[in-house]
């Protein structure tokens, strides 16, 4: 499963320094304005999913966030990252993790943040182990930020295969255990020139399951 292997992911870091990834933001300030949306307060639980090569968690800190936790499926990418920290890396909680797979406390975070991991998650079992963790590791109405290629976005990314989301499709793989709160599109410039269409979402955690199963199985799109 290419979209959580973490051979292919530390090859790409190390061959690619942060603003050679076409992905790469300087500062995540949509991302920032929407976790600061979720008025969790200075002291809330953030986990920044996939965040190695981003400038988020450096913002997060700078805005007063105290309890911050990132991980990554790349070793590479998060030394880098503690790296471009210095001595404020010590503030943060790093963890190398398949998140598919990761082991994360129970009902622990306020905020879930993730740009551009979920969309390489091109199988449903893939899927359907990622959004178990952020419902299992989310307080019961914590709040889920996730940045996907947009449905007019970029069919492949870093050599890999992706899945594209509107609104519908991402409601439908998330199922009823979740609410849509908000939607939009960015289009990123990326440190290449280039453009990529992004759509985030803003997905509020229930109290418990909706139903039996947390999302359906792949859409006949993906």
């Amino acid at each position: 499963m290419a979209g959580s292997d973490k051979t292919h992911w530390d090859r790409v870091y190390a061959q690619r320094g942060d603003d050679e990834l076409s992905w790469y933001q300087r500062h995540a300030a949509r991302s920032l304005a929407l976790i600061e949306a979720c008025a969790v307060g200075k002291q809330g639980a953030i986990i920044d999913v996939g965040g190695g090569a981003s400038g988020l968690v450096g913002d997060l800190l700078s805005n007063g966030y105290a309890n911050l936790w990132v991980l990554d499926i790349s070793a590479r990418a998060l030394d880098a990252a503690r790296d471009r920290l210095g001595a404020a890396a010590d503030r943060v909680h790093w963890l190398v993790a398949d998140v598919t797979a990761a082991a994360l406390p129970a009902q622990a975070f306020d905020v879930w943040h993730d740009r551009a991991v979920f969309h390489f998650l091109t199988d449903a079992a893939q899927r359907a182990a990622y959004v178990e963790r952020a419902f299992a590791s989310l307080k019961p109405r914590g709040h889920l930020i996730m940045a996907t290629f947009a449905e007019d976005g970029p069919e492949r990314c870093s050599g890999l295969p992706v899945a594209r989301y509107d609104a519908a499709q991402l409601a439908a793989v998330f199922g009823d255990a979740w609410e849509l709160l908000h939607t939009e599109k960015e289009r990123h410039k990326t440190p290449g020139g280039g453009t990529q269409r992004f759509r985030y979402f803003h997905l509020q955690r229930a109290d418990r399951y909706g139903h039996d199963r947390i999302g359906d199985d792949a859409p006949s799109w993906m």
